[in-house]
């Protein structure tokens, strides 16, 4: 089914289920009423019966009543599932047309020092990071910034285009996820209450005969109860049983408190990740790497949605200590908060070494969704094929994937060897910029495992670095120039190290005088050849070109131009052999008012 039409009829789907909840919901809302309006009257009607009748009937009709609020409970929560659901189709049918803002940005990964981070708008608004993401929890978040910052081994790049492949065909089950997650965002001071709570030494354990007494106290004091009901005790014991016990609840009930502290705002969020990594588990992959991540999942034979789920369900027993009216009898009987706090211990001691990897897999697995929808959504991008051997590149039709595709201009890149370098002349605003970064862009998502924005794609693997957007930093008193000579020596470390980068550069040196800028240009351009270092760069110096006749084998020149029709400019992007020869910013100055 056609991308667009399977999202409409997805919402048709959706929106009727969805009618059929909330008429769900207005019965169950009867009900309630009806069941309490039910006690009243039972109170009323056989109250002159004998008291039986009415504890009866009332007691079944309670029962009835919990049961339907605990119906209308997972209806709402169904209800909500759905118009998350409902709400995930509508984000993608606006992304299909050309509007991605309202995913999460990735502003927080933003790092100064990432080799092409800023050149290339991985992340902020109208970002690469912004049009691919559809994580909902922030380590899936986080997973897939890691993704786009650091080209992944070969090996593992191959992996993540069959993970990618299979997810593709997905789509409803990826978005069961996407909602689930959504529900109540999984973040990272859920990890880090965990981390903290798990690695505090136990309170409880340590003293053994725990084991014995959590059993043989409650046993103690139901027994004085019963026989005090039944007249075989003296009062004098009953009550004093009843403070002693009273006191050592309160006496736990101390320690007890930061514990509960501790963990009780995570209670939501572990029913949310047990639900999510349940989805997961119950899922049947075909890929070794959803295989493995899938397994990541599994400890000695248990399954992490039930452990959580278990941890879940001993935080939410541990809540009734709110509840004053059920805390005071639970704790005096029962030693209610010492049980949960044992049985806390107990799952501590068994999951130290394992919840890590909860997180992380599902980190990966909503970074892997993210470029599943993308393949999705983008059915003609292809899957690239990665070289072994450093360097060379070749792509047709290949565009900016953030770049409608409706004025979309894609071009052709090859560079056949290491130590070849692209040199592309051209006019103020003919597309030299946007070619570098259409090149940057798809070699980031190639390394990444994704499809990329081209019929054709071929690269080595390759290690990307950049020197395009340089602006000076008063924080620290750096120009504009010396930002970018930092940057350039990044580059020539890189390169002098035999290191397997590729090379786009913007403008070399654009902060000093014409004469020093050529030099130094030219200088560059030459240990770049000598280290058979590989680069595109784009320029307005025209002189570079000449570089071809000294290194034939190593300069390929390229370039875009501008048609010009008295005083107007016609751009059509197109990328063409050999040197530009028509320049525009006379045209331009004299646009703007400047008298030439």
């Amino acid at each position: 089914m056609e991308k667009r039409a399977f999202y409409h009829h997805r919402i048709e789907d959706l929106q009727q289920q969805l009618k059929k909840l909330q008429q769900k919901r207005s019965t169950f809302g009867v009900l309630r009423i009806g069941s309490i309006v039910a006690i009243i009257i039972a109170f009323y009607v056989l109250w002159s019966l004998g008291i039986w009748y009415v504890l009866i009937v009332s007691i079944a009709l309670m029962v009835i009543f919990i049961r339907v609020l605990f119906a209308d409970k997972k209806n709402k929560s169904a209800i909500d599932h759905l118009n998350h659901l409902i709400n995930i189709n509508k984000d993608e049918l606006t992304f299909l047309d050309g509007d991605f803002h309202q995913f999460a940005d990735g502003a927080a990964y933003t790092h100064e020092d990432n080799l092409y981070a800023n050149d290339l708008d991985l992340f902020g608004k109208s970002s690469l990071y912004q049009y691919i993401n559809r994580t909902s929890s922030e380590m899936g978040g986080a997973t897939l910034a890691s993704y786009l910052k650091t080209p992944a081994a070969q090996s593992l790049i191959l992996q993540r285009q069959k993970a990618i492949q299979e997810l593709s065909k997905k789509i409803e089950w990826i978005q069961t996820l996407q909602a689930k997650v959504k529900e109540e965002r999984i973040t990272f001071s859920t990890k880090q209450r965990l981390e903290e709570w798990i690695s505090d030494a136990p309170v409880f354990s340590p003293f053994k005969h725990w084991k014995w007494l959590r059993y043989l106290l409650p046993a103690i004091i139901l027994t004085i109860v019963v026989l005090y009901i039944f007249d075989l005790v003296p009062a004098r014991l009953f009550y004093f049983s009843l403070f002693v016990f009273a006191y050592l609840a309160y006496r736990i009930n101390k320690y007890v408190t930061p514990i509960h502290n501790q963990l009780s705002r995570i209670a939501n969020e572990l029913e949310i990740l047990s639900g999510s990594i349940k989805h997961i588990e119950d899922e049947n992959f075909n890929s070794d790497l959803l295989k493995q991540l899938q397994a990541g999942f599994m400890y000695q034979q248990k399954k992490a949605s039930a452990d959580i789920s278990a941890l879940q369900k001993l935080l939410d027993r541990l809540d009734l200590r709110y509840n004053i009216v059920v805390s005071i009898p639970l704790n005096i009987l029962l030693l209610w908060n010492l049980q949960q706090v044992l049985g806390l211990e107990k799952w501590k001691a068994s999951h130290q070494k394992n919840f890590h990897a909860w997180f992380e897999v599902l980190g990966h697995i909503e970074a892997l969704n993210s470029f599943a929808v993308l393949h999705f959504n983008q059915p003609t991008w292809v899957f690239p094929e990665i070289k072994p051997d450093y360097f060379s590149i070749e792509a047709t039709n290949m565009g900016h994937p953030l770049i409608n595709v409706s004025k979309r201009v894609d071009n052709d890149i090859t560079i056949k060897h290491s130590g070849e370098l692209m040199l592309v002349t051209g006019s103020n605003m003919a597309g030299k910029s946007t070619y570098l970064r259409s090149a940057g862009v798809n070699v980031i998502l190639a390394m990444a495992g994704s499809v990329v924005c081209a019929s054709e794609f071929k690269t080595s693997h390759v290690q990307l670095i950049t020197s395009m957007r340089i602006a000076d930093n008063l924080a620290e008193s750096t120009s504009t120039f010396y930002a970018e000579l930092k940057k350039l020596k990044t580059i020539i470390d890189k390169v002098n190290a035999g290191e397997k980068v590729f090379i786009l550069l913007d403008e070399i040196l654009r902060g000093t005088n014409s004469l020093d800028r050529h030099t130094g240009s030219v200088a560059l351009i030459k240990q770049l050849i000598k280290h058979n270092a590989a680069a595109i760069i784009a320029t307005h110096d025209l002189e570079l070109a000449i570089l071809k006749d000294e290194f034939p084998k190593n300069i390929i020149n390229y370039h875009f131009d501008v048609q010009v029709s008295g005083e107007e400019l016609y751009f059509d992007y197109r990328l063409k052999p050999g040197v530009c020869n028509s320049l525009n910013a006379s045209i331009l100055m004299k646009k703007i008012g400047i008298e030439l």
